[in-house]
C-alpha cells in the first residue's frame, strides 16, 4: 500500500514538474518570437537615449512605470534643459495594471501678483517671448512628488540620483541642446548666458562638456528633504530671490500654497481601442476631437494611394481648422463657465463637424471661426510601460526655448514663460488659474493592446500625435514609420506647412482646393511612444529630436 501512494505521489510530482516545464518552455517561445527591435517586458521612450536607459534600469530594479518616468523626466531636465526642467510643469497619464487611470496635472499657475496689463504685451506674431513678467508657479516637482505618492515603488531619493550624477561629472553637450545654445545670447539673459559660456565668455557648443553643479546641489535637496524643500525650504527662498532680482512678481507664498491636481481621466472609443487622456486646460480633448473627425471617414491603407490619399489629407487639414477655431474654449474648469467642451469628445459633435467638411474645396477663414493664438515650441515627453502592464504618459514644459530664459544662479534652475500661453486666448486672467495646453499625454488600451503615446512640440504636439495615429492605427504603417512620416502643421491662421520630404503632390493638389500654404523654419514635433501587442513591445522615440528608446 505505501509503496503504491508512493508511486502515485511520484507520478503526480512527475506530471507536475512536466507541466511546470510546459509552461516555461511557452513562456520562452512566446518571447522568442519577439522581433529583435522590440522587448518582452518592459520599455522608456524619452527624448534621448541616456534618459531611456536611466527609465529603464529603474524598472528593472523593481520600480514602477512612474518611477522610471521621474527619472527619465529628471534625466531630460539636465540633457534637453531647452524644453523642460523643474522650473516648469507637467501633465502624468498613469494607468495602473488593473486598467484604472488618473491624471496628475502640476502645470504652472498664475501667481499672485502679476503685470495687470501683461496681456497687452503679447507679440501680435508668434516670436521667442522672455523676461520675468511671464514666469508662472512652478509646479513640476509637486507632480512628482503625488505621482511617487500614489503609485511609487522605489525610494523617492533613489529616482534623482543618475540625474544628479549626469549634472555633477557633466556630459558632452549633444546636438539638440547645442542647437539652442545660440538663441540665449543676449545682454538681457546674462545669468544664462554665463552658465553656457567657457572661462573666456564664449558660449559653449556642441561637444563641450557641460556642468550643472547648482542644478545637482538642488536636486540632492530635494532628494534628501522632499517637494516641501523647492517648495518651502532653502530652496525656495532662493528661487524667489533670483525670480525677483530679475523683475519678477513669484514670491514664497506661490510656492508655498501651489498643490498638484489628481482627476479622472476623460475617454473616448478610437477603433478597438479605449482612449485616454487629461481634461482641460490640457490639450487631449482637441486631440479627440481631431481624430473623432476622422475616424468617421474609414480611412485604411487604401486612403494611401491616388485621389484617396489627397482626399484623406485634404480632410485631416480641415478637421485641424474646425479644432483651431475651438481652442478659445480650453481653459482651467475652475475659472471658466464654459460647459460646451465636454461636447467635443462625442461622436456627434464629430459628426456635425464633418457635415461642415466640403469633400473638393477649402472653405473661408470664417468658416472655421478661428481665433489666432500664439503656439510655443518647447516641452519633452516620456512613455513608459512596465512588466505589470501599468503605463505612463507624461509630457512637461517650460514652454519656449529655455522658457523665459531667467536662470535662477543659486539653484540652477531655469523658468517657464509659461503665462505666454494666454495670448491670443483670453481676455483676462486670475491668480492661480492654469494656462491653456497643447499636451496630451495619453494611453490607448484594447483587449489585447496597450499604445502610450504623447507628444513635445508646443502647437505641434496635437499635429505629431494625431498624424502617428491616423497612420498607424489606420493607414497600417508600423509605430516608427508612423512617428517618421512627414506632416502637415495647420498653424493658428489655418495656413498649411509641410515639413520636408512630404508628397510634393499631394502639397500641389491642397493648394489647388483652396488652402493656404505658408512656410515654417523648423518643425518641432517629436512624438516618443511604445505599444505593446502579441506580448512584445516596440518602443520609439522621434528621430527629430535624435531619441533612441530602451527597454529589456
Amino acid at each position: 500500500m505505501a509503496r503504491s501512494k508512493a508511486r502515485v505521489y511520484t507520478c503526480c510530482a512527475l506530471i507536475l514538474l512536466c507541466v511546470i516545464a510546459a509552461i516555461v518552455c511557452i513562456v520562452v517561445l512566446v518571447r522568442r518570437k519577439c522581433p529583435a527591435d522590440t522587448f518582452s517586458s518592459a520599455a522608456v521612450a524619452a527624448d534621448s537615449g541616456k534618459c531611456s536607459e536611466i527609465g529603464r534600469d529603474i524598472l528593472r530594479r523593481g520600480g514602477s512605470a512612474v518611477d522610471g518616468a521621474i527619472a527619465a523626466l529628471l534625466c531630460t531636465s539636465v540633457i534637453n534643459p531647452q524644453s523642460m526642467g523643474i522650473g516648469g510643469g507637467s501633465i502624468f497619464t498613469v494607468m495602473d495594471s488593473s486598467g484604472k487611470v488618473k491624471i496628475i496635472n502640476s502645470r504652472e499657475t498664475v501667481p499672485r501678483n502679476f503685470k495687470p496689463d501683461l496681456l497687452k504685451s503679447c507679440p501680435k506674431t508668434f516670436q521667442l517671448v522672455f523676461g520675468s513678467q511671464w514666469i508662472g508657479v512652478p509646479g513640476e516637482i509637486r507632480g512628482y512628488e503625488e505621482a511617487h505618492r500614489l503609485y511609487g515603488k522605489l525610494p523617492w531619493a533613489s529616482l534623482f540620483q543618475p540625474a544628479i550624477q549626469l549634472a555633477r561629472e557633466g556630459f558632452p553637450i549633444p546636438p539638440v541642446q547645442g542647437r539652442y545654445i545660440p538663441y540665449i545670447d543676449t545682454n538681457q539673459t546674462q545669468p544664462l548666458r554665463k552658465l553656457y559660456s567657457d572661462k573666456d565668455g564664449n558660449l559653449l557648443k556642441t561637444g563641450d562638456i557641460m556642468k550643472f553643479e547648482k542644478l545637482a546641489d538642488t536636486f540632492e535637496m530635494i532628494a534628501d528633504q522632499g517637494a516641501d524643500a523647492f517648495y518651502k525650504g532653502r530652496i525656495a527662498e532662493d528661487l524667489i530671490h533670483d525670480i525677483q532680482e530679475a523683475g519678477g512678481t513669484l514670491t514664497l507664498e506661490d510656492l508655498a500654497s501651489y498643490n498638484a491636481i489628481v482627476t479622472d481621466a476623460w475617454d473616448f472609443h478610437l477603433g478597438e481601442y479605449q482612449m485616454y487622456i487629461p481634461p482641460p486646460p490640457a490639450g487631449g480633448i482637441i486631440l479627440s476631437l481631431i481624430l473623432n473627425i476622422l475616424k468617421g471617414y474609414g480611412l485604411k491603407s487604401e486612403s494611401l494611394t491616388g485621389q484617396q490619399k489627397i482626399l484623406a489629407y485634404h480632410r485631416y487639414a480641415e478637421a485641424f481648422k474646425f479644432a483651431n477655431g475651438l481652442k478659445k474654449h480650453i481653459r482651467d474648469p475652475n475659472f471658466s463657465s464654459d460647459k460646451m467642451v465636454r461636447k467635443f469628445i462625442e461622436d456627434s459633435f464629430a459628426d456635425h463637424i464633418r457635415s461642415l467638411i466640403s469633400s473638393d474645396k477649402a472653405r473661408d477663414p470664417q468658416h472655421y471661426n478661428i481665433s489666432s493664438y500664439l503656439e510655443s515650441m518647447g516641452t519633452s515627453h516620456v512613455s513608459v510601460l512596465a512588466e505589470d502592464g501599468s503605463a505612463v504618459s507624461v509630457t512637461s514644459t517650460i514652454n519656449h526655448i529655455f522658457g523665459s530664459k531667467v536662470f535662477s544662479p543659486r539653484t540652477g534652475v531655469i523658468l517657464n514663460n509659461e503665462l505666454c500661453d494666454f495670448c491670443g486666448r483670453v481676455d483676462d486672467i486670475y491668480p492661480g488659474e492654469q494656462p491653456p495646453s497643447s499636451m496630451a499625454p495619453a494611453v490607448l488600451k484594447s483587449q489585447s493592446k496597450m499604445l502610450v503615446i504623447g507628444s513635445s512640440g508646443g502647437g505641434m504636439i496635437t499635429t505629431g500625435i494625431a498624424s502617428t495615429l491616423m497612420n498607424h492605427l489606420w493607414f497600417g504603417k508600423s509605430l516608427k514609420d508612423a512617428i517618421d512620416t512627414p506632416v502637415i502643421y495647420v498653424d493658428s491662421q489655418n495656413t498649411l506647412k509641410f515639413e520636408p520630404n512630404f508628397d510634393k503632390n499631394i502639397i500641389q493638389a491642397l493648394k489647388d482646393m483652396g488652402h493656404n500654404q505658408g512656410e515654417a523654419s523648423n518643425f518641432y514635433n517629436v512624438v516618443n511612444a511604445v505599444e505593446k501587442e502579441d506580448g512584445c513591445i516596440c518602443a520609439v522615440s522621434d528621430a527629430r529630436k535624435q531619441g533612441q528608446a530602451s527597454g529589456y
